[in-house]
């Protein structure tokens, strides 16, 4: 499933190549059939960014709101477009550029209020300039749920995903079993700075970066990555290899339906 990074970035290339003008809006595979309908030749005025939800804006018709969920996926191309595939479910063309959309979890038309609730059941975002730490560090402060399962609960923090929990938590050298309520308030504020960090070079980088300087494999003299999933990592995905750091061999477990995978000596 694609992590916040990635939405907010689809949400600024929805600004850059449709922002402001008119778009047709059509579904080829017909179950968004009768929205683009009432949304074709309008203007697309906005697209918005919450966690892993995007919303493009449509004045006074009301927000697409997409969830890719496990499948989705949008492709953006040059003009002219070609003849879609039936399964598009959501097409945007426009003079210079269109988008397709395939196998999301959610394409539905919002209104302003049923957006509005969408947000009000989200934890904050570390991508939306409006939000903080404080939210999230109130839940998990309370919280004997452990950390690892706190960042990956979209009502705690929004857009926080399986790369960048385990990243952060080995980089703050923090186990992840540990209960929220057991994290000091200077340790929660040192996650949330990074993940803001780390997610912003995601946006910029279009990729999952979280080595540091000193780690990269010029660095330190080995080879780079290579995975499907693309970026320097620390513990994600490298599962019985040693750790760039103390050459323990990382660990993974089941943790919530999703694996988890951390550094038994760095994250003590």
């Amino acid at each position: 499933m694609p992590e916040g990074h990635t939405i907010h970035r689809l949400a600024a290339d929805h600004r850059e190549r449709f922002g402001g003008r008119s778009v047709r809006v059509t579904s080829p595979q017909g179950k968004f059939a009768d929205s683009a309908a009432l949304l074709d030749r309008g203007v697309l005025e906005e697209a918005d960014a919450h966690g892993k939800h995007l919303f493009l804006g449509f004045p006074a018709l009301g927000w697409v709101h997409i969830h890719l969920g496990l499948f989705g996926k949008v492709t953006f191309g040059d003009a002219p477009a070609p003849p879609p595939t039936d399964t598009v479910r959501l097409r945007l063309a426009g003079p210079e550029s269109y988008m397709d959309l395939r196998g999301p979890t959610t394409c539905a038309l919002v209104t302003d209020a049923e957006k509005r609730a969408i947000h009000a059941r989200l934890g904050p975002d570390p991508l939306r300039p409006d939000d903080d730490g404080e939210r999230a560090w109130q839940r998990i402060s309370r919280s004997r749920t452990t950390i690892a399962a706190l960042l990956m609960d979209q009502k705690v923090i929004a857009g926080v995903g399986n790369v960048y929990r385990a990243e952060v938590l080995f980089r703050h050298g923090i186990d992840p079993y540990r209960a929220g309520k057991d994290l000091t308030r200077r340790q929660w504020d040192a996650i949330w700075a990074d993940l803001a960090a780390l997610m912003r070079e995601g946006v910029r980088n279009n990729r999952i970066d979280t080595v540091r300087p000193e780690h990269t494999p010029e660095a330190m003299g080995r080879p780079p990555r290579v995975d499907d999933h693309g970026g320097e990592v620390y513990v994600y995905r490298r599962a019985t290899m040693p750790c760039h750091i103390c050459s323990t061999e990382i660990r993974t477990a089941d943790l919530a339906a999703r694996n988890l995978f951390w550094c038994p000596r760095c994250q003590k």
